[in-house]
Protein backbone atom coordinates (compact mmCIF):
# COMPACT_ATOMS: atom_id res chain seq x y z
CA UNK A 1 0.00 0.00 0.00
CA UNK A 2 1.49 3.73 -0.85
CA UNK A 3 2.07 5.92 1.73
CA UNK A 4 -0.82 8.33 1.67
CA UNK A 5 -3.39 5.69 0.18
CA UNK A 6 -6.61 5.18 2.67
CA UNK A 7 -9.75 3.14 2.07
CA UNK A 8 -11.55 6.03 1.13
CA UNK A 9 -9.14 6.83 -1.85
CA UNK A 10 -9.33 2.87 -3.03
CA UNK A 11 -13.17 2.81 -2.53
CA UNK A 12 -13.23 6.02 -4.99
CA UNK A 13 -10.73 4.28 -7.39
CA UNK A 14 -13.20 1.09 -7.68
CA UNK A 15 -16.32 3.85 -8.39
CA UNK A 16 -14.13 5.09 -10.91
CA UNK A 17 -13.70 2.33 -12.50
CA UNK A 18 -17.02 0.76 -12.57
CA UNK A 19 -18.06 4.46 -14.82
CA UNK A 20 -16.82 3.64 -18.57
CA UNK A 21 -16.95 7.42 -19.16
CA UNK A 22 -14.62 8.34 -16.26
CA UNK A 23 -10.86 9.49 -16.63
CA UNK A 24 -8.60 7.64 -14.94
CA UNK A 25 -7.23 10.17 -12.23
CA UNK A 26 -3.70 10.27 -10.96
CA UNK A 27 -4.97 8.65 -7.37
CA UNK A 28 -6.87 6.03 -9.17
CA UNK A 29 -3.64 4.56 -11.00
CA UNK A 30 -1.17 4.96 -8.15
CA UNK A 31 -4.07 3.19 -5.36
CA UNK A 32 -3.61 0.21 -7.96
CA UNK A 33 -0.31 -0.89 -7.17
CA UNK A 34 1.19 -3.40 -4.96
CA UNK A 35 -2.33 -4.77 -4.18
CA UNK A 36 -2.90 -7.92 -2.17
CA UNK A 37 -5.04 -9.28 0.28
CA UNK A 38 -9.15 -7.88 0.61
CA UNK A 39 -8.04 -4.82 -1.84
CA UNK A 40 -6.97 -7.08 -4.65
CA UNK A 41 -9.95 -9.12 -3.93
CA UNK A 42 -12.04 -5.99 -4.30
CA UNK A 43 -10.37 -5.47 -7.49
CA UNK A 44 -10.64 -8.56 -8.99
CA UNK A 45 -14.68 -8.33 -8.23
CA UNK A 46 -14.64 -5.21 -10.20
CA UNK A 47 -12.47 -6.38 -12.67
CA UNK A 48 -14.47 -9.22 -13.78
CA UNK A 49 -17.64 -6.88 -14.12
CA UNK A 50 -15.67 -4.24 -16.42
CA UNK A 51 -16.44 -3.91 -20.26
CA UNK A 52 -13.71 -5.01 -22.63
CA UNK A 53 -12.84 -1.71 -23.41
CA UNK A 54 -12.21 -0.49 -20.10
CA UNK A 55 -10.68 -3.47 -19.41
CA UNK A 56 -8.00 -3.01 -22.18
CA UNK A 57 -7.89 0.64 -21.42
CA UNK A 58 -7.01 0.22 -17.90
CA UNK A 59 -3.81 -2.14 -19.03
CA UNK A 60 -2.57 0.25 -21.27
CA UNK A 61 -2.70 3.25 -18.49
CA UNK A 62 -1.54 0.67 -16.19
CA UNK A 63 1.58 -0.21 -18.48
CA UNK A 64 2.24 3.29 -19.61
CA UNK A 65 2.41 4.76 -16.08
CA UNK A 66 4.86 1.67 -14.63
CA UNK A 67 7.41 2.85 -17.77
CA UNK A 68 8.00 6.30 -15.83
CA UNK A 69 7.68 5.48 -12.36
CA UNK A 70 9.33 2.27 -10.88
CA UNK A 71 8.62 2.25 -7.99
CA UNK A 72 4.68 1.69 -8.74
CA UNK A 73 4.24 -2.81 -9.28
CA UNK A 74 0.80 -3.36 -11.40
CA UNK A 75 1.98 -6.99 -11.08
CA UNK A 76 -0.55 -8.18 -9.57
CA UNK A 77 -3.42 -6.34 -12.79
CA UNK A 78 -0.97 -7.12 -15.68
CA UNK A 79 -0.31 -10.94 -14.76
CA UNK A 80 -3.88 -12.23 -14.87
CA UNK A 81 -4.65 -10.23 -17.91
CA UNK A 82 -2.64 -12.26 -19.81
CA UNK A 83 -5.44 -15.21 -19.52
CA UNK A 84 -8.05 -12.41 -20.37
CA UNK A 85 -10.89 -13.69 -23.04
CA UNK A 86 -9.96 -10.58 -25.35
CA UNK A 87 -6.99 -10.91 -27.30
CA UNK A 88 -6.24 -6.76 -26.87
CA UNK A 89 -6.51 -7.42 -22.91
CA UNK A 90 -3.97 -10.33 -23.51
CA UNK A 91 -1.87 -8.06 -25.60
CA UNK A 92 -1.99 -4.51 -23.60
CA UNK A 93 -0.98 -6.92 -20.55
CA UNK A 94 1.69 -9.08 -22.23
CA UNK A 95 3.58 -5.36 -23.54
CA UNK A 96 3.06 -4.96 -19.34
CA UNK A 97 5.67 -7.55 -18.74
CA UNK A 98 8.58 -6.91 -16.90
CA UNK A 99 12.01 -9.03 -16.77
CA UNK A 100 11.59 -9.12 -13.61
CA UNK A 101 8.65 -11.30 -13.83
CA UNK A 102 8.74 -14.55 -12.00
CA UNK A 103 9.43 -18.14 -14.17
CA UNK A 104 5.34 -18.99 -14.23
CA UNK A 105 5.34 -15.23 -16.31
CA UNK A 106 7.69 -16.96 -18.76
CA UNK A 107 6.06 -20.11 -18.93
CA UNK A 108 2.75 -18.31 -19.82
CA UNK A 109 4.02 -16.26 -22.70
CA UNK A 110 5.78 -19.24 -24.26
CA UNK A 111 2.32 -21.10 -24.02
CA UNK A 112 1.11 -17.94 -25.87
CA UNK A 113 3.55 -17.60 -28.56
CA UNK A 114 2.38 -20.95 -29.94
CA UNK A 115 -0.98 -21.46 -29.04
CA UNK A 116 -2.92 -17.99 -28.84
CA UNK A 117 -5.20 -17.98 -31.76
CA UNK A 118 -4.61 -14.24 -32.79
CA UNK A 119 -0.83 -13.70 -34.45
CA UNK A 120 -0.78 -10.50 -33.28
CA UNK A 121 -0.73 -11.71 -29.69
CA UNK A 122 1.30 -14.33 -30.30
CA UNK A 123 3.70 -12.27 -32.07
CA UNK A 124 3.67 -9.58 -28.98
CA UNK A 125 4.57 -12.62 -26.47
CA UNK A 126 7.49 -13.60 -28.48
CA UNK A 127 8.44 -9.71 -27.94
CA UNK A 128 8.37 -9.54 -24.36
CA UNK A 129 10.37 -12.84 -24.28
CA UNK A 130 13.15 -11.43 -25.74
CA UNK A 131 14.14 -9.91 -22.23
CA UNK A 132 14.51 -13.03 -21.02
CA UNK A 133 16.51 -14.46 -23.83
CA UNK A 134 19.02 -11.94 -22.68
CA UNK A 135 18.65 -13.13 -19.01
CA UNK A 136 19.25 -16.39 -20.26
CA UNK A 137 22.58 -14.82 -21.91
CA UNK A 138 23.57 -13.68 -18.58
CA UNK A 139 23.19 -16.70 -16.58
CA UNK A 140 19.47 -15.34 -14.81
CA UNK A 141 17.29 -17.92 -16.30
CA UNK A 142 17.31 -21.64 -15.02
CA UNK A 143 19.36 -23.50 -17.95
CA UNK A 144 16.41 -26.44 -18.40
CA UNK A 145 14.01 -23.20 -19.07
CA UNK A 146 16.67 -21.11 -20.68
CA UNK A 147 17.43 -24.06 -23.28
CA UNK A 148 13.54 -23.99 -24.25
CA UNK A 149 13.36 -20.76 -24.80
CA UNK A 150 15.76 -20.74 -26.91
CA UNK A 151 14.34 -23.65 -28.86
CA UNK A 152 10.86 -22.56 -29.18
CA UNK A 153 11.95 -19.10 -30.63
CA UNK A 154 14.12 -20.79 -33.49
CA UNK A 155 11.35 -23.23 -34.31
CA UNK A 156 8.93 -20.43 -34.32
CA UNK A 157 11.57 -18.26 -36.94
CA UNK A 158 11.92 -21.51 -38.85
CA UNK A 159 8.37 -22.55 -39.52
CA UNK A 160 7.96 -21.22 -42.99
CA UNK A 161 4.03 -22.00 -42.11
CA UNK A 162 3.98 -19.76 -39.63
CA UNK A 163 2.82 -15.64 -39.62
CA UNK A 164 5.56 -13.69 -40.96
CA UNK A 165 5.12 -11.03 -37.60
CA UNK A 166 5.78 -14.25 -35.91
CA UNK A 167 8.66 -15.33 -37.36
CA UNK A 168 10.47 -11.96 -37.58
CA UNK A 169 9.48 -11.28 -33.74
CA UNK A 170 11.24 -14.58 -32.69
CA UNK A 171 14.17 -13.28 -34.73
CA UNK A 172 14.38 -10.58 -32.60
CA UNK A 173 13.87 -12.19 -29.33
CA UNK A 174 16.73 -14.51 -30.25
CA UNK A 175 19.30 -12.14 -31.19
CA UNK A 176 20.39 -11.68 -27.71
CA UNK A 177 21.27 -15.26 -27.88
CA UNK A 178 24.96 -16.27 -28.52
CA UNK A 179 24.07 -19.74 -29.70
CA UNK A 180 25.56 -21.59 -32.59
CA UNK A 181 23.87 -20.48 -35.62
CA UNK A 182 22.62 -17.08 -34.67
CA UNK A 183 24.62 -14.83 -37.53
CA UNK A 184 24.10 -17.00 -39.96
CA UNK A 185 20.48 -16.93 -39.17
CA UNK A 186 20.24 -13.60 -38.97
CA UNK A 187 22.07 -12.82 -42.61
CA UNK A 188 20.05 -15.27 -44.05
CA UNK A 189 16.96 -13.04 -43.20
CA UNK A 190 18.79 -9.57 -44.01
CA UNK A 191 18.63 -11.16 -47.62
CA UNK A 192 14.74 -12.40 -47.54
CA UNK A 193 12.06 -10.85 -50.34
CA UNK A 194 10.00 -9.93 -47.15
CA UNK A 195 11.32 -6.02 -46.46
CA UNK A 196 9.66 -6.29 -42.67
CA UNK A 197 11.89 -9.51 -42.36
CA UNK A 198 15.15 -7.45 -43.44
CA UNK A 199 14.29 -4.89 -41.36
CA UNK A 200 13.82 -7.45 -38.19
CA UNK A 201 17.29 -8.99 -39.30
CA UNK A 202 19.01 -5.24 -38.85
CA UNK A 203 17.15 -5.31 -35.37
CA UNK A 204 18.68 -8.30 -34.19
CA UNK A 205 22.50 -7.03 -35.70
CA UNK A 206 22.34 -4.55 -32.44
CA UNK A 207 21.47 -7.49 -30.07
CA UNK A 208 24.56 -9.72 -30.92
CA UNK A 209 26.66 -6.96 -29.54
CA UNK A 210 28.81 -8.12 -32.59
CA UNK A 211 30.33 -5.13 -34.83
CA UNK A 212 30.49 -7.50 -38.05
CA UNK A 213 27.34 -5.96 -38.80
CA UNK A 214 29.27 -2.55 -39.60
CA UNK A 215 28.65 -2.40 -43.20
CA UNK A 216 25.22 -3.66 -43.30
CA UNK A 217 24.28 -1.14 -40.82
CA UNK A 218 26.04 1.68 -42.30
CA UNK A 219 24.29 0.85 -45.63
CA UNK A 220 20.87 0.84 -44.10
CA UNK A 221 21.00 4.32 -42.60
CA UNK A 222 21.18 5.65 -45.51
CA UNK A 223 18.07 2.99 -47.21
CA UNK A 224 15.43 4.49 -48.80
CA UNK A 225 12.92 2.74 -46.42
CA UNK A 226 12.27 4.65 -42.97
CA UNK A 227 11.87 2.01 -41.11
CA UNK A 228 15.35 0.28 -42.18
CA UNK A 229 17.03 3.81 -41.17
CA UNK A 230 15.09 3.87 -37.97
CA UNK A 231 16.48 -0.02 -36.95
CA UNK A 232 19.75 0.76 -38.80
CA UNK A 233 20.26 3.96 -36.38
CA UNK A 234 19.12 2.05 -32.75
CA UNK A 235 21.71 -0.61 -34.12
CA UNK A 236 24.15 1.24 -34.08
CA UNK A 237 23.88 2.82 -30.90
CA UNK A 238 23.60 -0.52 -29.32
CA UNK A 239 26.80 -1.35 -30.85
CA UNK A 240 28.60 1.70 -30.33
CA UNK A 241 29.70 2.46 -33.62
CA UNK A 242 31.70 5.46 -34.00
CA UNK A 243 32.03 4.86 -37.66
CA UNK A 244 28.77 6.00 -38.46
CA UNK A 245 28.76 9.40 -36.26
CA UNK A 246 28.97 11.45 -39.50
CA UNK A 247 25.61 9.94 -40.82
CA UNK A 248 24.15 9.56 -37.56
CA UNK A 249 24.48 13.72 -37.14
CA UNK A 250 22.68 13.66 -40.32
CA UNK A 251 19.79 11.51 -39.40
CA UNK A 252 19.61 13.48 -36.27
CA UNK A 253 18.34 16.21 -38.32
CA UNK A 254 16.01 14.04 -40.44
CA UNK A 255 12.26 15.79 -40.98
CA UNK A 256 10.85 12.19 -39.83
CA UNK A 257 10.58 12.34 -35.91
CA UNK A 258 10.93 8.67 -34.65
CA UNK A 259 14.44 8.39 -37.21
CA UNK A 260 15.19 11.69 -35.31
CA UNK A 261 14.52 10.64 -32.13
CA UNK A 262 16.58 7.08 -32.41
CA UNK A 263 19.11 9.06 -34.38
CA UNK A 264 19.63 11.56 -31.03
CA UNK A 265 19.13 7.85 -28.78
CA UNK A 266 22.28 6.44 -30.75
CA UNK A 267 24.34 9.62 -30.61
CA UNK A 268 23.69 8.93 -26.33
CA UNK A 269 24.96 5.59 -26.65
CA UNK A 270 27.96 6.13 -28.61
CA UNK A 271 29.32 8.90 -26.61
CA UNK A 272 32.79 11.21 -26.83
CA UNK A 273 33.30 14.80 -27.94
CA UNK A 274 32.12 14.30 -31.26
CA UNK A 275 28.47 12.99 -30.49
CA UNK A 276 28.07 15.74 -27.04
CA UNK A 277 28.88 18.45 -30.03
CA UNK A 278 26.37 17.31 -32.38
CA UNK A 279 23.39 16.85 -29.02
CA UNK A 280 25.03 20.19 -27.30
CA UNK A 281 24.15 22.17 -31.17
CA UNK A 282 20.68 20.30 -31.40
CA UNK A 283 19.75 21.14 -28.32
CA UNK A 284 19.79 24.55 -29.18
CA UNK A 285 18.01 24.34 -31.90
CA UNK A 286 15.27 22.18 -29.63
CA UNK A 287 15.13 25.24 -27.56
CA UNK A 288 14.75 27.99 -30.24
CA UNK A 289 12.08 26.28 -31.71
CA UNK A 290 10.36 26.03 -28.49
CA UNK A 291 10.21 21.89 -29.27
CA UNK A 292 9.65 20.55 -25.59
CA UNK A 293 9.38 16.78 -26.99
CA UNK A 294 12.94 16.88 -28.91
CA UNK A 295 14.78 18.67 -25.91
CA UNK A 296 14.03 16.00 -23.50
CA UNK A 297 15.23 13.49 -26.07
CA UNK A 298 18.19 15.04 -26.26
CA UNK A 299 18.48 16.09 -22.78
CA UNK A 300 18.20 12.24 -22.06
CA UNK A 301 20.58 11.54 -25.00
CA UNK A 302 23.56 13.94 -23.43
CA UNK A 303 22.84 12.26 -19.68
CA UNK A 304 23.62 9.18 -20.92
CA UNK A 305 26.60 10.80 -23.83
CA UNK A 306 28.13 11.98 -20.75
CA UNK A 307 28.98 8.72 -19.52
CA UNK A 308 29.48 6.29 -22.34
CA UNK A 309 32.31 6.78 -25.24
CA UNK A 310 35.85 7.36 -25.34
CA UNK A 311 37.02 10.88 -26.62
CA UNK A 312 39.20 9.69 -28.81
CA UNK A 313 37.61 9.10 -32.54
CA UNK A 314 38.93 6.03 -34.59
CA UNK A 315 40.00 7.61 -37.66
CA UNK A 316 39.49 5.34 -39.79
CA UNK A 317 38.37 1.37 -39.12
CA UNK A 318 39.24 -0.89 -42.09
CA UNK A 319 42.37 -2.28 -40.40
CA UNK A 320 43.89 -2.89 -43.95
CA UNK A 321 45.19 0.74 -44.81
CA UNK A 322 47.14 0.37 -41.16
CA UNK A 323 50.18 -1.11 -42.22
CA UNK A 324 50.65 1.53 -45.15
CA UNK A 325 50.70 4.42 -42.89
CA UNK A 326 54.31 5.70 -42.49
CA UNK A 327 54.87 8.37 -39.45
CA UNK A 328 52.76 11.17 -40.16
CA UNK A 329 49.93 8.57 -39.72
CA UNK A 330 46.49 10.35 -39.87
CA UNK A 331 47.85 13.36 -41.92
CA UNK A 332 48.60 10.92 -44.60
CA UNK A 333 45.10 8.95 -44.30
CA UNK A 334 43.14 10.94 -46.93
CA UNK A 335 45.71 11.06 -50.10
CA UNK A 336 46.36 7.52 -49.30
CA UNK A 337 42.39 6.52 -49.60
CA UNK A 338 42.32 8.47 -52.46
CA UNK A 339 45.29 6.73 -53.97
CA UNK A 340 43.87 3.19 -53.23
CA UNK A 341 40.80 3.87 -54.85
CA UNK A 342 42.44 5.40 -58.01
CA UNK A 343 42.10 2.26 -59.73
CA UNK A 344 38.22 2.20 -60.29
CA UNK A 345 37.44 0.43 -56.72
CA UNK A 346 33.65 -0.17 -56.15
CA UNK A 347 32.00 2.73 -53.87
CA UNK A 348 35.09 4.70 -53.87
CA UNK A 349 33.67 7.97 -53.55
CA UNK A 350 30.89 7.14 -51.10
CA UNK A 351 33.62 5.99 -48.55
CA UNK A 352 35.79 8.41 -49.62
CA UNK A 353 32.53 11.20 -48.71
CA UNK A 354 32.59 9.25 -45.47
CA UNK A 355 36.46 9.54 -44.04
CA UNK A 356 36.33 12.63 -45.05
CA UNK A 357 33.18 13.42 -42.59
CA UNK A 358 35.66 11.71 -39.88
CA UNK A 359 38.29 14.07 -41.28
CA UNK A 360 36.40 16.63 -40.36
CA UNK A 361 35.42 15.40 -36.78
CA UNK A 362 38.68 14.43 -35.75
CA UNK A 363 39.54 18.29 -36.38
CA UNK A 364 36.65 19.43 -34.52
CA UNK A 365 37.70 17.15 -31.60
CA UNK A 366 41.19 18.13 -31.44
CA UNK A 367 40.34 22.40 -31.84
CA UNK A 368 38.20 21.36 -28.57
CA UNK A 369 41.11 20.17 -26.77
CA UNK A 370 43.25 23.47 -27.46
Amino acid sequence: MLKHDTPAKFQRTLTLLRNPEAPYTAEAIYSLSDLDGERLEAFQAVWSELPVERRHSLILRLTETAETNFELDFSAIIIPALHDPDPEVRLAAVEGILEESPRSVIERLMQIAQEDPYSEVRAGAIKALGQFVLLGELGKLPGPLNVRLQDMLLALHRNLDEDLDVRRRALEAIGNCGREGIVDMIREAYYADELPMRVSAVFAMGRTCDDVWLPQIKDELSSEYPEMRYEAARSAGELELRQVLPRLAELAYEDDREIQEMAIWALGEIGGKTARKVLKELALLADSSDDEELADAIAEAQAVAALSGTDALPLFAFSEYESDLGEDGADDLESLYISRHEDGEEDGDDDLDDLKGLLRLRDDELLDDR
